[in-house]
């Protein structure tokens, strides 16, 4: 079932979002013209728990949505980040100021798999102890909750937690700590 692609012409690129228009033919021969696909990078995300037990939640504003929103740490893969375990080490210590003891990979899911080329990877870090202080970026505002896992499954029952991504690498986390059966 897969298409061939034929042609591709970049439309928008910046530093965290491209845009491209793809020519593309079916296995039947028929051309699919324009297909538009969003590039971004990689992402990590992470329930990260203290070692006291506590999951580590972020308070932020998201203008696309026009809401402060409650949401686990993560961010980009940047081009420095030897793997993907080190770049949610590197977030999280940003983010939050913790580093952790260990990292647990959940898998990974893609926001959108009809536009966008990138996938999002979950982590569970566990023994997180804050050592920093904050290192934002310039437009990062990010405020940091710890929840007990009591809290957790209500703002999931409740349907609290709005980033859908989030949302899922919870659930994972859930299952792994022998919190969510089916």
């Amino acid at each position: 079932m897969n298409w061939k692609l034929l042609k591709s012409e970049y439309l928008f690129k910046d530093l965290w979002f491209t845009v491209r228009k793809d020519t593309c033919e079916r296995k039947g021969g028929q051309l699919v013209d324009p297909y538009y696909v969003y590039e971004f990078p990689e992402w990590v995300t992470a329930v990260a728990l203290t070692e006291e037990g506590d999951f580590i939640f972020e308070r932020q504003y998201r203008h696309a949505a026009g809401q402060t929103m409650l949401e686990i740490p993560g961010g980009c893969v940047d081009p420095q980040d030897l793997n993907l375990e080190s770049a949610i080490s590197r977030e999280l210590k940003e983010e939050t100021g913790y580093v952790f003891n260990e990292y647990h990979y959940l898998g990974k899911t893609s926001a959108n798999p009809s536009t966008h080329n990138n996938w999002m990877h979950f982590f569970l870090a566990t023994g997180g102890k804050r050592e920093s202080e904050q290192e934002l970026d310039p437009n990062e505002e990010i405020e940091i909750c710890l929840l007990k896992l009591d809290q957790v499954k209500d703002l999931l029952r409740n349907q609290e937690i709005m980033q859908s991504m989030h949302v899922t690498a919870l659930l994972y986390a859930l299952e792994k700590l022998g919190e969510l059966k089916y």
